[in-house]
């Protein structure tokens, strides 16, 4: 009685460890991947009767040269989300800071957004942009020009 007490829970582990180790990883069906999706094999055969792709039959044109662009920036009006600020800029707290409305202004032209100067700024405003200035929302400028 005591053998058979003993080999029941030997057997059982044999049996657990066989099943454990046949599976055939290398050929035949291939296994799910974690996702439930079933691994690509073969690429799809082409349909006979589908079109080609067309191609624009219209050439390139040739090179042109850009117009320099006007002191200041664009005289266009600001893209989507874009923002149109004027007045009075105004020298920040730090170094190489200036603001504009509350706004600090982030880029443009240096020579027109000086202390003082009466300007037309577009760009977007970043308030979670980190900056070493000390003071106002972070405004991005894209283009900027003298009023």
């Amino acid at each position: 009685m005591r053998t058979f007490r003993l080999a029941v829970p030997v057997l059982a582990v044999c049996v657990a460890l066989s099943a454990c180790g046949s599976q055939d990883t290398g050929g035949g069906t291939p296994s799910p991947t974690p996702t439930g999706a079933q691994p690509v094999t073969s690429q799809p055969t082409p349909d006979p009767t589908a079109l080609p792709p067309t191609v624009d039959p219209t050439p390139p044109s040739g090179p042109t040269t850009p117009k320099p662009p006007k002191p200041g920036g664009p005289s266009t009006p600001p893209g989507v989300g874009a923002t149109t600020l004027t007045g009075t800029v105004q020298g920040g707290v730090e170094p190489n800071c200036v603001l504009l409305d509350g706004y600090l202004l982030v880029g443009g032209p240096r020579d027109v957004l000086t202390p003082g100067a009466q300007v037309e700024v577009t760009g977007r405003a970043e308030p979670g942009m980190m900056t070493t200035c000390q003071q106002g929302t972070p405004f991005v400028v894209t283009a900027a020009r003298p009023t």
